[in-house]
């Protein structure tokens, strides 16, 4: 009985020990093995199943992937003198795990290293270029706003870079790798996230921005107005137009009919001179007389002739 307590107290013992000294790497990790606080063998950076010794010696992960540095947005002149925002960010990676548990010791740490060497790194190289160097990153041609032609020559050569931020970015990334390379870690990549004025120039750059718009503006309503007087007045011509060749073509046929008229008149009084004078008389007498006229004639008068021929029958 005794002797089975015995086999089951090392039993328990050496599964202890197996415990303690046993750990696992994945794809992503790599260790380090410490003793009392120092390095000891080679840092273990492959996968699999790694023995350590129990109790006095610890394992200390850090991750073998690519990690993230997000910068504060800071404000910076450019050469010309030009205050904007700045937002950055950064990949990284730890390349020496014995450097960086020596030296920064944990991400946390790290990321503030990468604050104080980064962060300068773009002060400096921001400051050195003028704005449009930051902003651009090649010298493809712009499109302008319509009716701008005669801007378009000084606006290009404005517009035109000879850096360029990818190469800023590149020259960033240059100047800060030096200095992580103690810490054991490879600075991979750096982008300018976001580039924004301060209030004060936003708000003047806006101001310029809308006045140039009012101008285009006020230029299309100018043109829209000229073409609108010129298709008022061409309307008014063709009205004009139509109206005078209506009314000779009113007055000619008005002509013809009364020509025809008169011809006629005379083809009927020409056939009967006695009814023509008939015609005529009673014309007279309508327009002369009325109810309330008098008119005193002789018996030999013409005028009375036909009124004594009709009391006749």
């Amino acid at each position: 009985m005794k002797s089975k307590g015995v086999i089951l107290a090392v039993v328990i013992v050496a599964a202890l020990l197996v415990f303690t000294s046993a750990y696992t790497v994945n794809e992503t990790e790599q260790v380090v093995v410490t003793q009392f606080g120092k390095v000891v063998g080679e840092p273990k950076t492959e996968p699999g199943l790694k023995f350590k010794l129990p109790f006095i010696q610890q394992a200390t992960y850090f991750p073998k992937n690519l990690l993230h540095w997000d910068g504060d947005p800071g404000q910076i002149p450019t050469l010309d003198k030009t205050f904007i925002w700045v937002d950055t960010f950064a990949r990284w990676k730890i390349i020496d795990p014995v450097k960086f548990f020596q030296t920064v010791n944990n991400i946390v740490s790290a990321q503030g290293r990468l604050d104080d060497i980064i962060d300068p790194a773009v002060r400096n190289l921001v400051t050195t270029f003028p704005l449009i160097e930051s902003v651009r990153m090649s010298n493809r041609e712009l499109v302008f706003e319509i009716g701008q032609e005669e801007r378009e020559a000084p606006q290009r050569k404005a517009f035109a870079i000879d850096t360029g931020r990818e190469q800023i970015t590149r020259m960033i990334l240059e100047q800060a790798q030096p200095k992580l390379t103690p810490f054991g870690i490879e600075l991979v990549d750096v982008k300018i996230k976001r580039i924004n004025y301060v209030e004060r120039v936003r708000q003047s750059v806006y101001g310029r921005m809308i006045a140039e718009r009012n101008q285009i503006a006020e230029k299309f309503r100018s043109e829209g107005q000229g073409e609108a007087r010129k298709i008022l007045g061409n309307k008014e011509r063709d009205l004009k137009q139509i109206t005078s060749e209506a009314y000779r073509t009113a007055q000619e046929i008005k002509g013809k009919a009364e020509a025809e008229a008169t011809a006629l008149y005379a083809a009927a009084y020409g056939v009967d001179p006695e009814f023509y004078s008939f015609n005529k008389t009673l014309e007279i007498y309508k327009e002369a007389l009325d109810k309330n006229s008098s008119l005193i004639l002789s018996t030999d008068s013409e005028f009375f002739k036909y009124l004594k021929g009709y009391g006749g029958e």
